[in-house]
This record gives structure tokens, sequence and C-alpha cells, in this order.
């Protein structure tokens, strides 16, 4: 008995021989991958025409990747873009210009990356954290950032002189603010991401401040997790 699609065969069986993929075929005809694999059998195929099948296939899989790629960061692009909608709408219920708001901020900021010994500094390896952090200390206690301390802890093949141009420009000081700069022996022979500027430790003379997060992020937290 012959296949519905059996006036088709002939057609497909000239395509196959000439480096269509099954998939292909099947897409187009809309043959049951069954009944293609039956008449395949009868194809017997060149070395040429293996290698444009498996180029054909290779080509596929590489197009099938692609599509996942494209398809996943724009879901990506989508999630980002929701998260600063409601962001947006979370900021926008703070009273404007609190410095309450501001300092519980920089206390939750403390309470993660600040050092909690005997001065108030604290240091990281995101610009726009460090600035948050200098901006706030200024306005909340009347502080100059001209009068802070500023040192680099960089990895051994960084260059000195480039990474201090870099961290005063973002954190808008001079230069010579930044007097002391160490080197990370372990990273000796590792190459270092172009995107990675070091780590950029922040400290003021003032032991007073330190100590009053600590105490602001301390009570807050407890309210939170207390009910106190």
């Amino acid at each position: 008995m012959k296949s519905k699609w059996y006036e088709y065969k002939e057609a497909v069986l000239d395509l196959r021989k000439k480096g269509t993929s099954m998939t292909t075929i099947e897409r187009e005809f809309g043959i049951a991958r069954s009944t293609l694999s039956g008449w395949f059998k009868e194809v017997e195929l060149t070395e040429q025409q293996r290698t444009k099948l498996m180029a054909n296939k290779s080509d596929g899989w590489k197009k099938a990747r692609e599509n996942a790629v494209l398809s996943h960061n724009l879901q990506k692009a989508h999630r980002i873009s929701r998260a600063k909608i409601e962001a947006t709408e979370v900021n926008s219920k703070l009273p404007v210009g609190s410095l309450a708001v501001l300092e519980l901020s920089l206390a939750m900021l403390y309470f993660g990356e600040g050092t909690k010994k005997n001065l108030t500094s604290m240091g990281a390896s995101d610009p726009f954290m460090m600035s948050f952090f200098v901006t706030s200390l200024e306005k909340l206690y009347d502080l100059d950032r001209n009068n802070f301390r500023y040192d680099l802890h960089l990895r051994d093949d960084q260059s000195n002189k480039e990474l201090i141009a870099y961290w005063a420009n973002q954190l808008g000081v001079s230069e010579n603010k930044f007097t002391y700069v160490s080197k990370d022996k372990r990273t000796v022979g590792k190459p270092t991401r172009d995107d990675y500027k070091g780590v950029c430790q922040v400290s003021i003379g003032n032991i007073a401040i330190q100590r009053r997060l600590v105490a602001l992020y301390n009570v807050y937290c407890s309210k939170v997790v207390l009910g106190t």
C-alpha cells in the first residue's frame, strides 16, 4: 500500500541527495519522520553529500543556539525593565530629600560593607557604591571628601597610575589624595579582567560616625526582626 505522501517521494529523495536535512524536508512537506526514514534507506550518499548534511545540521544547531540566546536576552531585558519600574514606584513613596531615609540607607550599606574596627571606613570595587558612600557622608555630617583617606587594593598586573586616575575621577577628588596602593601577591601571573578596577577604601577619622551607623542599623534590624 502506497503512502499518502508517495507523490512527493521522488522530489524528497532528490532533495536528500542534494544534502537537505530530514528536519527541513519534514517541515516543508509535512511528511512523517518515520516515512522519511524508510525512504532515505534507499539513498546512498556520497562523502560530499554527507559532509553537506553534517554542515547543515551544525548550522541548524548554531542558529538554534543564537535564537535561544536572543530570546534569553530579551527576557532578561524585560525583567530588568520591570525591576526598574517597580523600584521607581517604591522610590516615589519615600519622602523627598529625607535625611533620615538617607542615613538609614547609609547605615544598611555600612552594615554589609563597612569596617567594624576602630574607624569609619568602607571599601568596594563598585565606584557607584563608593560614590554614594562619600556623598552621603558629606550630606549627612557636613564633611568634606577632600579630608578623607583614599587607599587602593589592586591585583599584581594593574597600573597604580591608571587606577588612581580612574578612582579620583569617579569620586571627584584629586589624585594626590591616593597615598597608599597595595598589590595582592596572590595574583602574580594571573591576568585581570578589563572591567575590574580594584578595591577603593575610603576612611575618615571620626569613629563617632561608625558608632552611630552601627547603632542605627542594629536598632532598625531589631525592630524588623523582633518587632521591638
